[in-house]
């Protein structure tokens, strides 16, 4: 199955009623890099990561993904943490994976190692709704990865993870970036984001304001 090359976005607007959530955004998302998007509360960062997931349509403007003719054909090369985990909370962290990996026609060494991966295996067999925030986070993760994407969606994936699990979570994220894949990031963490983009972008207004393709990264990638 082909890998999305790389994501390109031209003049995307948005509008939510009388509200323009997004005004005429181009900006291209490269393999092999961390893009973190950031900007105020309100600036158009979840709606661009929705749109990336094609999870929202653009009121104008276009979104590509080469090879990728269809954007609808692109979701089996996508990865997605949103802000709260989504899981099924009657099932299990091991079976909300499994479930994940069934419908990308993965097999269970797949679910396993994805759940160590993220350090969820000691209570990936408890039901979701008994799990802590962080805990329902990294099993989330663990289902975003488990089908190894090509275009990994995170919206502040560090959300309710404690310091030494933020640290694996970066870790994680540059093995992905080393993989090849797409990585892009919301996050309101400068000092996340200086630990891991390649190149920050930053909203305002539901504009690109300015984009760093020169990122510093500031120590190291541990907790």
């Amino acid at each position: 199955m082909s890998r999305v090359e790389r994501v390109e976005v031209e003049g995307v607007t948005r509008t939510f009623g009388t509200t323009l959530a997004l005004r005429g955004v181009t900006a291209t998302f490269p393999s092999g890099r961390v893009t973190v998007l950031e900007g105020p509360n309100g600036a158009g960062k979840s709606t661009l990561l929705g749109i990336l997931g094609t999870l929202i349509q653009p009121t104008g403007g276009s979104v590509r993904y080469p090879p990728y003719k269809d954007s609808g054909a692109v979701r089996s090369q996508l990865g997605w943490l949103a802000h709260e985990s989504h899981c099924y909370r009657e099932l299990t962290g091991r079976e909300n994976v499994q479930l994940a990996a069934a419908l990308h026609g993965c097999g269970s060494a797949r679910v396993g190692r994805s759940l160590e991966r993220v350090g969820a295996t000691a209570f990936s067999d408890r039901p979701v709704s008994t799990l802590s925030r962080g805990q329902r986070q990294r099993v989330a993760l663990a289902r975003a990865l488990v089908h190894e994407p090509s275009l990994l969606l995170l919206d502040e994936p560090s959300s309710g993870l404690d310091a030494g699990s933020v640290g694996r979570l970066l870790e994680l994220v540059d093995e992905e970036r080393k993989r090849g894949a797409i990585v892009v990031m919301v996050s309101h963490s400068r000092g996340i984001a200086t630990r891991i983009a390649d190149r920050i972008v930053r909203l305002e207004a539901g504009r690109v304001h300015s984009v760093n393709e020169d990122v510093v990264v500031e120590g190291s990638l541990e907790a």
